[in-house]
């Protein structure tokens, strides 16, 4: 244990020692006699428990906001009932004395309370047992266990709402256990509710019965111990009994009154006294009661000048309360404007990560306003479709884009900015479409245009009017709007630099995502062994390599898997591909289809992995010679296959050649052996460096004899 917690407990002492000396002492009240004037302070003190706990019940905003309240109940009967036996104890001993000798509290109730008469105050005493046990113990206690009922009932329905949530993703884990925290906390409550308000209705019992015992205690004693006659011991135990009995029943009526008040309170953001005044605002309900007390005032036989006055004053209510409804609300306060020369952060800072710059001539294709019935901002809703397409690629939800006008490009150019860097550039033709070749037009087709290459995908193709579409889809060509041709060049740039887009806050997102349906395997990879950053970093090179986060389970297993064997960093990569391997393999081959495969030689590939190696990631260095000649012969085996194909290496040469050929030859995947499965059919569609095999030398014909002589 360590100093800092010992001090914690230390402090915490007297609170832990609070509640038992509280209850050895309400024992001590019990069994010990102790002076008045010590019983007249505990007297006080019952009643300020009694009004402290009435106060917090009407201000809680909710039941559960005073979730202690049975156990408060129980503790503030058990008080009251020590005080009515110590009173017993002082009256019995000492009433022959005088009211004084009970103490100056129970005197006062007694003698001030109903005049020093003992008959009405039994009258007063009998109408408080009435109100308290009959009216509100009464009502409060069904009130309590029908709630509990309904309650308990509801439980197994809120327990499933919760896992519907959770199932769906509405909630996180924490959510969902603090809602169980308030289901199981309601439950209790209300059970205990129903349990505690019969705490109040045998404190009332009880108060009647001890009532009784001093009453026939007291004349007896009066009459046999002390020689008082009947009318005597009466006016003195009598007198004393009804003022104790008074003083205990008072805070049990308040706290009845607080039982009741929690048990019947609904749920609101408002406290009682709010919820009622809000509900009581309403101008309707005064006009009935302003006409109704009139129309008694009227009548002669009533006293006129009580009704006519609250008539007037309930009419004032409802004028008031209509005149507030009817007023237009407050006009807000306009915000102060800043200095002309006053610059902000957000003057000087772009926090959008995205960013499609338009030339002033591309305006048009983002502009709200209708035209001829038709909104004409076809780009908002191109960009928005592939924010929602990427993000289902990706398996994370994009920060917003956003688009805006620049004066530094030319009229008809776009720029696609991340982080402030550009990553796409184009031109498009406002007013016109670009048909494109895609291998499928037919030769001398006709169709004529200003000739141009698709920058998403750099076929051939053809910016034509409008006019001449139906002619240029007839021929075979691919036809696109402006818009379209923007946001497909922004959607394949940014899935380039798809692991830009990944940080911490995303990543943290995605987890809590995870961490609704498998807490555990959340909890076997972050936060520890992996921080938010190394997760970040982790996850943003797997994006780098192709693998999203669309199924997030399966890459979490194997990264958990992978950090049980080791956390370096590149072997963590390295394990999690080659258990996903599959994965990669379907971004360019069907299911069931042969993977088209290219090696290296053996020669080469030696000379790459025994030749020179960069000190700083510890990966082979290829010469320029060499990588070129590797691009171009990827790209001619890609050409000749007509699609995309994968380099097959040794591991340790994976990252250089991904590297190379990131750029040089897009159509490539390069792939380690380890990550190639089993099962995976290939084919074979060259080995580059491989050596042209020798010619076989051509046999010489045979000389011509001469003919022997």
């Amino acid at each position: 244990m360590n100093i800092a917690t010992s001090i914690e407990r230390l402090r915490a002492m007297p609170a832990m020692l609070a509640l038992p000396a509280g209850i050895f002492a309400l024992l001590a009240l019990m069994v010990l006699p102790i002076p008045p004037l010590l019983l007249d302070v505990f007297f006080v003190l019952n009643i300020a428990i009694a009004v402290a706990v009435l106060m917090v019940a009407l201000n809680a905003r909710r039941p559960l906001d005073f979730s202690s309240f049975p156990t408060v109940l129980l503790f503030a009967t058990l008080l009251r009932l020590a005080l009515n036996v110590a009173s017993t104890r002082i009256v019995l001993m000492s009433g022959h004395e005088g009211g004084a000798a009970a103490g100056e509290v129970i005197e006062s109730f007694g003698a001030f309370l109903v005049g020093g008469n003992f008959a009405v105050g039994l009258f007063v005493f009998a109408i408080l047992m009435i109100i308290n046990m009959i009216v509100i113990t009464k009502g409060a206690g069904r009130v309590s266990e029908v709630s509990a009922r309904f309650v308990l009932d509801a439980l197994p329905g809120k327990q499933m709402a919760i896992d519907a949530d959770i199932a769906a993703g509405l909630i996180t884990a924490d959510e969902a256990r603090e809602r169980r925290r308030d289901v199981t906390v309601e439950a209790d409550f209300y059970g205990s509710m129903d349990g505690a308000s019969k705490f109040v209705k045998g404190d009332a019992i009880a108060a009647l019965l001890i009532l009784g015992v001093n009453i026939i205690a007291g004349f007896a004693l009066g009459m046999i111990s002390h020689g008082l006659s009947a009318g005597e011991a009466g006016a003195v135990y009598v007198t004393l009994a009804v003022g104790d009995a008074l003083v205990a029943q008072v805070p049990a009526l308040l706290l009845s009154i607080a039982a009741a008040a929690i048990v019947t309170r609904v749920a609101d953001t408002r406290d009682l006294a709010g919820q009622i005044g809000g509900q009581f605002a309403e101008p309707r309900g005064w006009l009935p009661v302003a006409l109704i007390l009139g129309a008694i005032g009227l009548v002669p036989a009533m006293p006129q000048m009580i009704f006519l006055p609250g008539a007037a004053i309930a009419g004032a209510i409802w004028w008031l309360l209509k005149r507030r409804a009817a007023a237009p609300p407050p006009a807000p306060v306009p915000e102060a404007r800043p200095a002309p020369d006053a610059i902000t952060l957000e003057d000087v800072s772009d926090e959008t990560l995205v960013t499609i710059a338009l030339g002033y001539g591309l305006v048009p294709l983002v502009d709200e306003e209708a035209k001829g019935g038709e909104q004409t901002a076809p780009l908002i809703a191109r960009i928005t479709g592939i924010r929602k397409q990427l993000s289902r690629d990706l398996g994370f939800v994009l920060p917003q884009f956003r688009i805006r006008d620049s004066l530094d490009l030319p009229a008809q150019d776009y720029n696609v900015l991340l982080g402030g860097v550009s990553i796409a550039r184009g031109t498009v033709k406002p007013g016109k479409l670009l048909a494109i070749d895609a291998g499928e037009v037919r030769a001398g087709h006709g169709l004529t245009g200003e000739a141009t290459r698709d920058p998403s995908f750099d076929c051939p193709a053809l910016w034509i009017a409008p006019s001449t579409r139906d002619h240029a889809v007839a021929e075979g060509f691919l036809v696109v709007d402006p818009a379209t041709v923007i946001a497909t060049h922004a959607n394949q740039a940014l899935l380039a630099e798809a692991h830009q887009l990944l940080g911490p806050d995303e990543v943290r997102e995605w987890v809590d995502s995870l961490k609704a349906r498998a807490p555990a395997l959340v909890e076997a990879v972050t936060p520890e062994p992996l921080s938010l950053a190394a997760l970040t970093r982790t996850l943003r090179a797997l994006l780098a390599d192709g693998i999203g986060l669309a199924h997030p389970q399966p890459l979490f297993t194997s990264l958990a898997l992978a950090l049980q064997k080791t956390s370096d960093f590149d072997a963590v990569i390295d394990a999690v591909r080659a258990d996903l391997g599959a994965r990669l393999i379907a971004r360019i081959a069907a299911p069931g289809e042969p993977l088209k495969v290219a090696t290296l030689d053996a020669g080469l590939e030696s000379a790459i992995l025994g030749g020179m190696i960069d000190p700083s990631t510890g990966q082979p260095l290829i010469e320029p010679d060499c990588g070129s000649m590797i691009a171009r012969e990827v790209n001619r085996l890609a050409d000749a296959e007509q699609g995309a194909i994968a380099l097959i290496v040794q591991p340790p040469a994976r990252r250089a050649l991904a590297a190379l050929l990131k750029q040089r030859a897009p159509r490539c995947l390069v792939l380690s052996i380890a990550e190639l499965p089993p099962t995976q059919p290939i084919a074979v569609v060259g080995v580059i460096g491989e050596a042209a095999p020798p010619e076989a030398p051509a046999l010489a014909a045979p000389e011509a004899r001469e003919p022997s002589p």
